[in-house]
């Protein structure tokens, strides 16, 4: 862990901010729209489990379809999120939940299938169980892995597989990721699996079984826990970031390793995709945030600001800009990434859908700005610039570091509250030690699995019950076999020996991005960070969800609330001398 800032370096440095600028202008915290338990009292968070959050549009005729899920300890809650324009009401929560003997840990909504009077939401639960509910409806729909007999271990993270209604992929603490079917049943007995695909540091299993149940796949990748998983926006990718401080990106169709990057040091906690799909960020417990090019499979920047572990990483589809130029495809056509994105998200579609049509002959576009944000257990808040000279390092670069606007707490000596500086060099690499990683993929027949042929558009339409029974045309292999098959993938890489290549440069072999703002927003480890169109969204550890209004969104919520007071006024002005006229 890097050093934390010295002690006594006076007030400003731990004062909690309540607002941050940027080139956009200023960023403001309601207060108001604050969201926590309803007695909105700081939660002891010793020993507690993440506090999450998770968004849906339920498109309600109301103007109202935002809806927020958060758990706080053993507690449950589903809201209707207000954003910037009125305040939380506590006091009036859709649903909420108290569980017994487990936690929940993770959450997710499936957007294909939310309206006003349904949605589903998978929940995972410290103990290894998956619960499907309806918060709406305030039914409990399905229990998951419910004897633990799939995987005993707490669920780091669950998802919906893009473009699907019943697929869905579960992460644990065990280092494994199931894949199931809200169709399908768990089985009264343990899972007995046959070998799919083993790769280096990996290897997929599916279920041996003679009627079809979950898991459909078992993947079990690298050592120690897998702690978060992120699906590409054109859902045909999966990048896993792991308690070992690898960064793994597969291609979840076809179940390949596509490529692979080491951490500075100590495990990868979090990861995230750009809009475009072009780039990874990851952060974790060497402190920093890592990019890496998806295309060319190594890390071009990273960037040092925090004082502690980096919990989550997201990408601001909203700030994040480029100029029009000639069409370029991504890792995927530009139909099925529009699919991805939701209705109700213009300006971020716009971004997206330029950002997919870069000219692939321009070495350097005229003008590209990837922004993305992150949040740490020192309760900072920390935003970011991914600009062209470091994209597209053709050009000399000076010797000066990438971002220098930083807006945190100076001295009057001009000194400021980050860590100490890192030995950098503003030089990508020209050659690496190492080529990128061969994947040893044992081959397998054409059309074995749907997972290696489907689409995503296949995902969505087809019936998952047709296709997944070409799984069991796979040669007979016993559990036990393939238990040592499983342990023989989990080969070890000595972290000595890549320092210093591909997987992992020396931090002189690449930029080092500085934050343009490093702001403490909290009491607690910050655990939540995502952006929405009106605002940004944080949550730490004592279970209060702030609301931070974008530039210019607070003044248009004024305006509208004293038009309507206005209007209040005028109407009760009005029924008052009519009364008086009736009256006299």
């Amino acid at each position: 862990m890097l050093k934390m800032a010295a002690e006594g370096g006076g007030k400003e440095m731990n004062e909690i901010k309540s607002q941050f600028s940027t080139r956009e202008g200023a960023y403001k915290l309601l207060t108001h729209s604050e969201y926590s338990r309803p007695n909105r009292v700081p939660f002891n968070s010793q020993g507690s489990n993440p506090v999450r959050v998770s968004f849906v549009n339920v498109n309600d005729q109301s103007g109202n379809g935002e809806r927020i899920c958060f758990n706080v300890g053993r507690e449950l809650y589903f809201y209707i999120y207000k954003s910037v324009r009125k305040a939380a009401d506590l006091s009036k929560p859709i649903d909420k939940r108290i569980y017994k003997g487990t936690q929940p840990t993770c959450h997710d909504f499936n957007h294909l299938t939310a309206t006003a009077e349904s949605v589903s939401l998978l929940v995972g639960f410290s103990a290894g169980q998956v619960q499907l509910i309806d918060p709406i409806k305030k039914e409990t729909s399905k229990l998951f892995n419910e004897e633990r007999l799939i995987d005993k271990s707490r669920v780091t993270c669950v998802k919906w597989v893009p473009g699907s209604e019943s697929l869905f992929l579960v992460a644990h603490s065990s280092g494994s990721m199931y894949l199931y079917n809200v169709e399908h049943t768990c089985g009264t007995t343990a899972p007995h699996y046959q070998l799919l695909k083993q790769g280096e540091s990996y290897s997929v299993h599916t279920c041996k079984s003679k009627s079809t149940r979950n898991p459909l796949l078992k993947w079990t990748v690298g050592e120690g826990a897998l702690n978060e998983f992120s699906f590409s926006p054109d859902g045909k990718f999966l990048a896993c970031a792991s308690q070992d401080g690898f960064l793994r990106v597969f291609n979840f169709d076809a179940v390949e390793l596509h490529g692979t990057m080491k951490s500075y040091f100590g495990g990868l906690l979090c990861v995230c995709w750009s809009p475009d799909g072009k780039y990874i960020v990851s952060g974790g417990e060497d402190d920093l945030v890592t990019v890496w090019c998806f295309a060319d499979c190594r890390v071009i920047a990273r960037g040092h600001g925090h004082k502690s572990w980096v919990s989550v990483v997201a990408f601001d589809h909203y700030t994040t800009s480029v100029e029009e130029s000639e069409p370029m495809e991504f890792s995927g056509s530009d139909e099925d990434f529009q699919e991805q994105m939701h209705s109700g998200r213009e300006r971020a579609n716009s971004t997206q859908s330029r950002l997919s049509k870069r000219n692939s002959t321009d070495s350097r576009p005229v003008s590209v700005t990837y922004r993305f944000g992150s949040v740490g257990q020192d309760t900072q808040l920390c935003l970011w610039d991914l600009t062209e000279d470091i994209l597209f390092p053709h050009l000399p670069l000076s010797r000066t570091r990438t971002h220098t606007n930083v807006m945190n707490a100076s001295g009057s000596d001009g000194s400021s509250s980050l860590p100490a500086p890192l030995p950098r060099s503003n030089s990508l690499p020209h050659s690496a030690a190492n080529s990128k990683s061969a994947v040893t993929d044992n081959p397998i027949a054409a059309g074995v699995s749907k997972f290696a042929t489907l689409s995503l558009h296949d995902r969505k339409e087809r019936h998952p019950d047709k296709d997944h029974k070409r799984n069991h045309s796979m040669g007979h292999i016993s559990s036990k076999s393939s238990d040592k098959l499983n342990l023989l993938t989990k080969t070890k890489t000595d972290p000595a020996k890549t320092l210093g290549t591909q997987l992992c440069p020396r931090m002189e072999d690449v930029p080092l991005l500085e934050p343009l703002i490093c702001k403490k927003i909290a009491h607690e480890r910050l655990t939540v960070l995502i952006f929405l169109e009106d605002c940004i969204v944080t949550a730490c550890q004592e279970g209060f969800i702030c609301t931070w209004a974008r530039p210019g969104k607070v003044v248009s919520l004024l305006m509208s609330e004293n038009n309507i007071r206005k209007t209040i006024i005028l109407h009760n002005k009005n029924i008052i001398a009519y009364i008086c006229l009736v009256h006299f």
